[in-house]
């Protein structure tokens, strides 16, 4: 044996493992390659690796060269003692493979390293938007949990890497997680995913009807909370469960299927709405959740980098300090004074550019069938038990680019007056309940304290949508244009009162639209306007904003008790869609995205918007709840769980509007009661230019309104859309009805027979107009 021992010789364990695994016959590829490690200068905690042929398997000892371990370069240290043989003929062509093999590695590592700023995996390609460092994240989420706006047990991520649980006050006292220091491993450091709760105990309610009242689902019970925790396991797309399932839970759950529960057997497991216990100082562990959510971590040396797990954004000066306001008080329903919490006030907004349309008529129609606003009783009463819910529909009263003159006010006001569809909420059954404001850009922008010094340096790119900017030409402000000539002056007024100063196509520009006409003539700005609106509305004044192609399909009372953030999902995809978008007034999550969009481009699109969540590892704290709850047709239009749709099954947001024959029967057979039942709300994306109802499109509200009516006819008679004895006659006959109704007709005529006083509302109650 030329005087060497037979034994292998190895560096290390490691080696050992992979030289026996390349024999295995269950991994042979392994074999080809071997890892190697070089220290790198300067990086004490860091190891170069590279992947190199494995000489013993590339060349066997089949006549040639001699090389033993001897005489082995450094290159394999753990080379195999036996004799190796290589043909002098294969040499030229393993050193060249070696080398590309380094260069490949190389720069590999160089890409990545050139490519973060921080120790993080690779992304999925999209420039990081992240402007925050880990100690402020950390005190971000520290700031809502400790004011009760995180109510769930779900994970806080380890990359914020929390060494001390959060008091959270918004779920309840439960067992501590934290190993004890005997059971740790040794160097290791804890980071805390898991809260300590505090709040009081969750009692689940069974929401039905009772015989005989079963004609109508009951309303929600005052202080009522939804469980999102629960509703995720039942809902998740991520965890492949199907809107139809969902809804049916919704349904149940909610007590929506009053008097027509076909299921027989035990439910619990569905019960999602619970209410919180009066007496908030038990000491009762109540809570089954003792999994243990601590990680640890062993340092990889001396030296861990503090922002593990973080990427920041490329050449930004960072956050340098952040200021947050103090915690909120978290208070139980039964624990206020008044059922209205002034931390949570029963906001719901609206943002609307351009003439008033049956769109926003139609979206206050289904918040007036649908909400506890007591338009049941006379008066609403000063020792109510419930917090009566407000809409406030904001108007941008011009082209979205226009800054209004001083006296755009009173000219929407005036307007609103005169028109058909926005004239009936100014009547004063409605006063309290909604009401009509002006959105004014400038204005709300110096009223957000983090980017109000700021914005202006923006102004420019402020149409960011994505990262695309729309520039619009500089126009003059609101104070210079009170000073101006008066030819400028009425530009500017007619601007903002939403009128054309020029010809047909200047006034169709993309600077000039107010609102959309048709899919070939969009109001852009508009939308991307509302895109920063919705986010600057919730954080000023808390509440719920809504897109305005939504309708409610039951009381949000469940909702509201549930005092977290949330949007909701982009369909299939892992991102938000904003259509829906609850946030605290002055929260720490509002300050982080108003910073972080500032230094990127203020843009709110919700796909930026799902970046900088993302990247900051906030996504918990705006919780992305399914698209089932407000958007259940949107799966199916994207050719999803077509296999078992929900009812009404649409294949194209368009089939709300034109109902295919095959599916024509359920609108009039079914009504309200068969539309995504179970549902919050319905959103069906744009068509701003489709009438709801063509052959009565117009407000259909009875005698009280009969002005507004006869002015919306004589319109359409203009127009040439309606003839002059139709408008006499007070509409079209019944021939001119399509003989199948469309969704969209079934939904608008039901809004409004409640209105006139023709049948209840959801809940069995009828309108007060005494």
């Amino acid at each position: 044996m030329n005087g060497m021992s037979e034994l292998p010789s190895h560096s290390s364990a490691v080696e050992e493992k992979l030289q026996r695994k390349a024999h295995t016959a269950y991994a042979p590829a392994a074999a080809w390659t071997r890892p190697l490690y070089f220290s790198i200068p300067g990086v004490r905690d860091r190891h170069l690796r590279i992947l190199v042929p494995n000489w013993a398997l590339l060349f066997p000892s089949r006549g040639g060269m001699l090389l033993t371990s001897a005489s082995a370069p450094a290159l394999y240290p753990a080379a195999s003692p036996r004799i190796m043989l290589l043909k002098r003929r294969r040499g030229p062509i393993f050193l060249i493979l070696a080398a590309l093999a380094l260069l490949f590695t190389l720069a590999t590592l160089l890409r990545k390293r050139g490519s973060q700023n921080w120790n993080v995996e690779e992304g999925s390609g999209e420039p990081p938007t992240l402007v925050f460092r880990k100690k402020d994240l950390q005190q971000i989420w520290k700031w809502e949990i400790e004011s009760g706006h995180y109510p769930s047990h779900a994970n806080i991520p380890v990359q914020i890497g929390l060494e001390s649980a959060p008091v959270n006050p918004a779920i309840p006292k439960k067992l501590p997680t934290v190993k004890p220091t005997r059971y740790r491993p040794p160097n290791t450091r804890h980071v805390l995913t898991d809260t300590t709760g505090a709040g009081p105990k969750r009692v689940y309610l069974d929401i039905q009807s009772h015989p005989p009242a079963v004609a109508y689902p009951p309303r929600p019970v005052p202080g009522s909370i939804a469980d999102m925790d629960e509703v995720m396991r039942h809902c998740d797309f991520a965890q492949d469960k199907y809107v139809r399932d969902c809804l049916e839970v919704l349904r149940i759950g909610g007590g929506l299927d009053n008097g027509e529960r076909l299921r027989r057997s035990n439910l619990d497991d569905w019960k999602y709405i619970y209410v919180e216990e009066p007496d908030n100082s038990t000491t009762q562990f109540n809570e089954p959740y003792d999994t243990d959510k601590t990680t640890m971590i062993k340092p990889a040396g001396r030296v861990t980098d503090p922002e593990a797990g973080l990427l920041k954004k490329q050449d930004v000066e960072l956050e340098s300090q952040l200021v947050l306001g103090p915690t909120r008080d978290y208070r139980s329903y039964s624990s206020l004074s008044t059922p209205c919490d002034p931390e949570n006030p029963r906001l719901f907004h609206m943002f609307w550019t351009g003439p008033f349309t049956d769109k926003p008529y139609l979206a206050i129609l289904s918040f007036l069938f649908t909400q506890n606003t007591g338009l049941h009783l006379k008066t609403w009463p000063e020792d109510a038990k419930v917090c009566r819910p407000k809409f406030w529909l904001w108007i941008n009263p011009g082209p979205a680019a226009a800054v209004p003159n001083p006296n755009a006010e009173a000219d929407m006001m005036k307007q609103l007056k005169s028109s058909p569809w926005a004239a009936p909420f100014l009547h004063e059954r409605f006063k309290g309940v909604v009401e009509f404001k002006m959105w004014n850009t400038t204005d709300q922008l110096d009223g957000i304290p983090e980017i109000k010094d700021e914005w202006r340096a923006l102004q420019g790119s402020l149409f960011n949508s994505g990262g695309h900017v729309i520039s619009v030409p500089q126009r003059k402000s609101a104070k210079s244009a009170s000073n101006v000539s008066t030819a400028n002056a009425t530009v500017a007024a007619a601007a903002a009162a939403g009128r054309g100063t020029g010809t047909s196509e200047d006034e169709d520009d993309i600077v000039n639209r107010t609102g959309s006409k048709s899919s070939s003539s969009y109001d852009r700005l508009s939308v991307i306007l509302s895109d920063m609106a919705r986010f600057v509305l919730c954080h000023r004044y808390g509440g719920v904003y809504l897109d305005a192609d939504t309708i409610f399909l039951r009381d949000w009372e469940e909702l509201w008790g549930w005092k977290g953030a949330f949007a909701y999902r982009w369909s299939r995809l892992p991102k938000y869609n904003t259509a829906v978008l609850r946030m605290h007034k002055n929260s720490a999550l509002g300050t982080f995205l108003f910073r972080t969009a500032l230094k990127n481009g203020l843009d709110f699109h919700p796909m930026t918007v799902s970046r900088y969540t993302a990247d900051a590892r906030l996504e918990g704290l705006l919780l992305r709840l399914p698209d089932a709850l407000f958007d259940s047709a949107w799966l199916n239009t994207e050719n999803y769980q077509r296999e078992r749709p929900p009812q009404p099954y649409f294949t194209e947001f368009g089939d709300f509007f034109d109902t295919p024959a095959q599916n024509s029967a359920a609108p009039q057979a079914l009504g309200f009661r068969g539309f995504f039942r179970g549902a919050y709300s319905y959103h069906f994306h744009n068509f701003w230019w489709k009438p709801f109802d063509p052959t009565r499109n117009w407000p259909d509200l009875g005698p009280r309104f009969q002005a507004g009516e006869e002015q919306a006819k004589a319109a359409l008679v203009k127009e040439g859309k309606l003839t002059l004895e139709e408008a006499e006659k007070g509409g079209r006959d019944l021939g001119s009805d399509k003989r199948d109704l469309d969704w969209s007709v079934v939904m608008k005529r039901t809004f409004e027979a409640y209105v006139r006083g023709e049948r209840p509302n959801m809940y069995g109650e009828w309108v007060d107009w005494s």
